[in-house]
């Protein structure tokens, strides 16, 4: 989450006046992330008594046509159990609207913190609500193309050109060799479905070792269902900066995983190339914001180099310790 741009309060005010949700009292911009422009919104409630939302602006990435994917998907996974956020409809029935000069939509706002430092407890939560959340899209009738897929990794490695030798020196030809091993080993015949692409501990709110809601599904899409896995033990299982490798976490992420969906003989034969994808993907996203993230933007910028750090290791790793096999 991120803001990049700023809506006076009176609008915010107007704009809530469409919905059944009371009076303004207080909205705070979010900074983490760096996709759309987000506030916490303080209102008086529909009844008097106080509410939450979330008031998401779209920009950057997130295409208005891919909106209603996400709106539908995640009634989906709400209907079958899974505790994500829903999109809020107007006195009208319309949950996408205009403000701001942006599309924007009002949103549930669920209880709990995203952690820090997961404890291997609290991985093992990550993992069951993953498993959890790949059941219930089973029969989801959307598509979404991954648009960070190999072929758009290419395609942003070609954007940052000579820029990320002033990140690092060296780094263009590291990425260059990365994406000429995955173009010979990335696997075309495993299992897909909709995935959420982006599991993260911000995106996953707990309290204690309970996960409360799973949020941020802007880059879900369709595409291999072990690389959401992947991707969840590159975000779950290392230091911040990407140096240390948390065994304990890595195999209760699994065992979580194993717990509620499990995975073929393919897919943990694989996934030590699906992990050193999504390392080379954050490194890639984080690399291009890095270089063209504008300086007066409310956003934290996040280091590349950490996704460097896991890549190296993905690729001299012991399979077998990956998801403490």
């Amino acid at each position: 989450m991120a803001v990049y741009t700023h809506v006076p309060a009176e609008e915010i005010d107007a704009f809530l006046t469409r919905y059944d949700a009371g009076r303004l009292v207080s909205a705070k911009g979010i900074a983490e992330g760096v996709e759309n422009s987000n506030f916490l919104l303080e209102t008086t409630g529909p009844d008097g008594s106080g509410h939450r939302y979330i008031l998401t602006l779209y920009e950057k990435r997130v295409d208005e046509g891919d909106l209603p994917f996400f709106m539908d998907l995640l009634d989906h996974l709400g209907a079958r159990g899974c505790k994500v956020p829903r999109f809020i409809a107007d006195r009208e029935g319309k949950r996408l609207q205009q403000l701001a000069g942006r599309p924007a939509c009002l949103i549930e706002f669920l209880t709990g913190i995203s952690v820090t430092e997961p404890t291997p407890g609290q991985a093992r939560a990550a993992g069951e609500a993953l498993g959890a959340l790949h059941r219930a899209a089973e029969g989801f009738a959307g598509s979404r193309r991954n648009a960070l897929d190999l072929p758009g990794w290419h395609g942003l490695a070609a954007k940052c050109g000579d820029d990320f030798d002033t990140i690092a020196p060296g780094l263009g030809r590291r990425v260059a060799e990365e994406l000429a091993f995955l173009d010979i080993h990335w696997p075309g015949d495993l299992p897909r479905s909709v995935i959420h692409a982006d599991l993260f501990p911000d995106n996953v709110l707990m309290l204690g070792e309970e996960v409360t809601g799973l949020i941020d599904f802007y880059f879900s899409c369709t595409d291999i269902r072990a690389y959401d896995l992947a991707v969840t033990h590159s975000a779950w299982c290392f230091s911040h900066d990407g140096g240390a490798f948390f065994a304990e976490r890595a195999a209760a992420l699994g065992a979580g995983y194993e717990a509620a969906h499990g995975l073929s003989p393919e897919e943990r034969a694989a996934f030590p190339v699906l992990c050193r994808g999504s390392a080379l993907r954050f490194l890639l996203t984080r690399a291009y914001d890095w270089i063209n993230t504008p300086a007066d933007a409310l956003v934290t910028r996040k280091d590349p180099l950490a996704f460097l750090r896991r890549l190296d290791f993905y690729a001299k790793a012991d399979p077998a310790e990956l998801l403490g096999a």
